[in-house]
């Protein structure tokens, strides 16, 4: 506006050609340009706001480190800033007269049609073997996981219209097979006594009773073999005393203990058959051998003899007459074998005409009334009710977990003598000698229901502990019985005979705190692995 009306008549009458003078308008402007940078100077300096910052504008994905990227070197950012300056040195640059030189006018054409571009070089296409392979840690894969995918194989639900084949993998598992069959009828009657193998003494003793003079001289040097070798000083006619066999005793305690016979019991024995020796008259090496023999022989056989008669078979059938059900509880030691020696008990007895309800007291250990349920079944199923007038030879009493024993118990008896079962056989929960509250609640039970039968189920492997175990369960039932007269345990289950090859001591430890037999031996697996004690045949291992 003031160009124009400074100018008006001058553009007006077309004086274009003359000078106009802006120099005084120019003073005037750096003037007022030059003061106001020299107050903004002289102002403090003022903070600046945090919109106002550069850290305002970064994002959070922007100050998150990926630590799989690598930092650029200080060479690239050197190499990255020469190429900056490199092209900016190669922008085009104009004249004086607003046109381009010839050199730019090229080097921008060769820029827009990329003739200045290198071809590149083709990389060798190498196959690493690890190149398919995934990065990073990869999640561990379970056998027979199974994932949602796999829901509807595994659903075995009434819902998915599978239900059946839950009960026939069931009845398939409980089927008999032929070696089952095959044990039908072999149990009838008594059972078996433990097979007696034929000792290495006996053997040497015979063949040294054909040898000439000469010979039992000549063997007096050698070494021989078994324990009774110490007795072959001990020639000529003399009179035992007990220095002369303080050593052979030493011997035969080690032998003992070997075989795993308690300490203080080996001690015991080894008196017993000193005092039966002091004081005989021998004569030649085999009359000695033959006698040591006899003695500890006699010794163990008179402690595994039992001191009462215990026919399960017969007070069984009496109880039958009695209308009133036989009743057997088993108690021990946690994995000893309670149960399957039970369900043995029980097929020897569906096997001789009895039938049997099985009392699942154990409410503590997860698992035990479905080992028993298991066990009902397979015994069900080798004698169908079909053989049995439509009788069911074996049923199972239970009420499930963390309830009381003694009750259980109780309401079983009960349930046999309304149903008319001859046997009822009580499994009891695992438990060690210490445990004062399970000792009390099986005292409890063997109180309140007052079974025919009291059993110890006991594992053949135990030395020492084997005493510590009994000694502690009869004192927990005598204490915890508030009875004059309380019951104790009437007899013993030996377990897992058949592991223990020849070292046999725990029958001897057993018999000899309770001085109660030895009622079952367990040599199996199986229902038919059930056997009597042998006496002869212990000792037999025993003196090997």
């Amino acid at each position: 506006m003031e160009f124009r009306d400074k100018y008006k008549d001058d553009l007006t009458q077309g004086n274009l050609s003359r000078n106009f003078n802006f120099t005084e308008d120019f003073k005037t402007l750096l003037k007022i340009a030059e003061d106001n940078v020299r107050k903004e100077a002289q102002k403090p300096k003022v903070m600046k706001s945090f919109e106002e910052s550069q850290k305002s504008k970064k994002t959070v994905a922007s100050m998150i480190e990926n630590k799989k990227e690598t930092p650029k070197s200080v060479k690239e950012q050197k190499k990255k800033a020469a190429e900056a300056v490199k092209a900016k040195a190669a922008e085009p640059t104009t004249v004086s007269n607003g046109t381009l030189d010839e050199e730019t006018i090229r080097k921008n054409i060769e820029k827009k049609f990329g003739l200045n571009k290198k071809p590149k070089a083709e990389k060798a296409k190498t196959e690493s073997p690890d190149a398919n392979k995934k990065k990073g840690k990869q999640a561990r894969k379970w056998d027979k996981g199974g994932t949602t995918k796999e829901m509807r194989e595994l659903d075995f639900s009434a819902a998915n219209g599978d239900g059946d084949k839950d009960k026939d993998r069931d009845l398939d598992e409980t089927l008999p097979t032929e070696e089952d069959l095959a044990m039908l009828g072999s149990m009838s009657g008594n059972l078996g006594d433990l097979e007696e193998e034929s000792s290495d003494e006996e053997e040497s003793e015979e063949e040294e009773e054909e040898d000439t003079p000469v010979q039992q001289k000549s063997a007096g040097k050698s070494k021989g073999f078994g324990m009774f070798n110490v007795f072959k000083g001990l020639v000529g006619s003399k009179t035992l005393t007990r220095d002369d066999i303080q050593d052979v005793l030493n011997k035969m305690r080690d032998h003992l203990i070997s075989k795993n016979v308690a300490a203080d019991i080996a001690a015991k024995l080894c008196d017993s058959v000193a005092t039966k020796l002091e004081g005989k008259v021998l004569g030649t090496f085999n009359t000695v051998a033959s006698t040591v023999r006899n003695t500890l022989q006699e010794a163990c056989v008179q402690l595994l003899s039992p001191k009462r008669r215990i026919d399960i078979l017969r007070d069984a059938m009496e109880a039958k007459q009695q209308n009133r059900p036989y009743t057997i509880v088993f108690c021990g030691v946690n994995g000893v074998g309670k149960s399957t020696n039970l369900a043995k008990v029980s097929f020897w007895l569906v096997e001789n005409g009895f039938r049997v309800l099985i009392a699942a007291c154990d409410t503590f250990r997860a698992g035990a009334v479905e080992q028993l349920r298991t066990h009902t079944r397979k015994l069900n199923a080798l004698h169908p009710p079909t053989k049995h007038n439509g009788m069911q030879m074996v049923q199972l009493y239970e009420q499930g977990y963390g309830k009381d024993a003694a009750g259980i118990a109780m309401q079983a008896v009960n349930y046999a003598r309304d149903y008319k079962l001859d046997v009822t056989l009580i499994d009891t929960a695992g438990r060690m000698q210490d445990n004062e509250p399970l000792m009390r609640a099986l005292a409890k039970l063997i109180k309140v229901n007052q079974p025919d039968l009291v059993l110890f189920v006991g594992e053949a492997l135990v030395g020492n502990e084997a005493v510590d175990q009994l000694t502690k369960f009869n004192q927990a039932l005598a204490d915890h019985s508030q009875m004059e007269n309380p019951r104790l345990i009437d007899g013993i289950v030996l377990t897992k005979f058949d592991t223990i090859d020849d070292k046999v001591g725990a029958a001897v430890s057993m018999t000899y705190i309770t001085g109660q037999p030895i009622v079952f031996v367990g040599t199996g697996q199986t229902y038919t692995d059930l056997k009597n004690l042998n006496a002869k045949a212990v000792v037999s291992a025993l003196l090997k």
